[in-house]
């Protein structure tokens, strides 16, 4: 969903009011059984559609599918990336959608653990076959210099080793490349910023540096 608002590390107030209203108004039909309450929350649920509905450009239909159509208690959605070193590179990924790169990964599907996410992304998106080896940060997408966007978001970093399989494309990739830390390409910033990339070198320098939850 494209935002009409410059890419900053503070969300503006109307995108944050909007997912608060969206969240309360999904818990509330959850679990509300009374008649009134739920015409209410209805309404909330509305609220906050035509707030994303006069910000950005995305039509009433797409924002009510994408943003308002969830059910049961809302939580974060998580994102997991597989962390890739090679003779000192990280492995990126060029992304078919926007052209630029990232660490490959994506949704976390249902009925697969962080690991299982982080060697299926790296499969899929990159060609290689990896072993997990632990996970290196827990990030909330909000405190970092992302674009904009409807969702709110965790984001779990896993350190993986290459164990065999060779570069290759997928359905949502281009191109796979080794790339050192102060020679990145253009990043796909939905994806992942430098300051993340730079952070995972951190990781390949000091194996003992803990775990960051932020």
């Amino acid at each position: 969903m494209n935002l009409n608002s410059s890419d900053d590390l503070n969300q503006p107030n109307w995108l944050r009011w909007a997912k608060q209203i969206q969240a309360i108004a999904q818990s509330g039909l959850t679990y509300s059984r009374d008649v009134y309450d739920r015409e209410r929350f209805e309404e909330l649920r509305e609220m906050s559609v035509e707030i994303m509905e006069a910000y950005t450009f995305e039509s009433r239909e797409k924002i009510k599918l994408t943003f308002a159509s969830d059910e049961g208690y809302a939580t974060p959605k998580v994102d997991v990336r597989g962390v890739v070193f090679r003779e000192g590179q990280i492995l990126l990924v060029r992304e078919k959608i926007d052209g630029a790169w990232s660490m490959p990964g994506g949704w976390a599907d249902i009925g697969y653990s962080p690991s299982e996410i982080a060697v299926k992304e790296v499969r899929e998106e990159a060609g290689f076959e990896v072993k997990p080896e632990r996970l290196l940060a827990v990030l909330d997408k909000k405190f970092h210099n992302h674009p904009p966007e409807p969702y709110h978001i965790y984001k779990l970093f896993i350190l993986c080793e290459i164990v065999g399989g060779q570069a290759g494309g997928g359905l949502e990739t281009s191109e796979v490349a080794f790339f050192a830390e102060d020679n990145l390409p253009p990043l796909s910033l939905e994806r992942n910023t430098e300051k993340q990339i730079q952070l995972m070198f951190e990781y390949l320098k000091d194996p003992a540096k803990p775990v960051i939850v932020d």
